[in-house]
């Protein structure tokens, strides 16, 4: 019984560390970008811009999940469709790209 328990334990604290995810604050963002770590937020704007041609940005957020750097951006594009997409901070790469729902 006791092995049982703690094989549960040991799975919900492997699962609770892989779900973390922290949003970053604007002050560890700027570092990120001034010390060349992550791309700037122009640069990551536009390849989500580039998914959809002529959409706005209503949304950013800078998060640090499964050992990586997440950029998340909220677009409405000119349907009045919102998108979500997740790049990669450090390289640029189109991680998700869905409709909102």
């Amino acid at each position: 019984m006791k092995r049982l328990a703690a094989f549960f334990i040991a799975i919900f604290m492997t699962v609770s560390g892989l779900a973390h995810a922290r949003d970053l604050t604007a002050d560890e963002a700027q570092k990120l970008q001034d010390a060349g770590t992550i791309l700037s937020f122009e640069k990551l704007n536009a390849t989500a811009l580039a998914k959809h041609p002529g959409a706005t940005v209503t949304d950013t957020e800078l998060e640090a999940e499964y050992g990586k750097y997440v950029y998340q951006v909220e677009l409405r594009d000119t349907e009045g469709i919102d998108w979500d997409l997740e790049l990669d901070a450090v390289t640029g790469e189109v991680l998700k790209n869905h409709q909102d729902t």
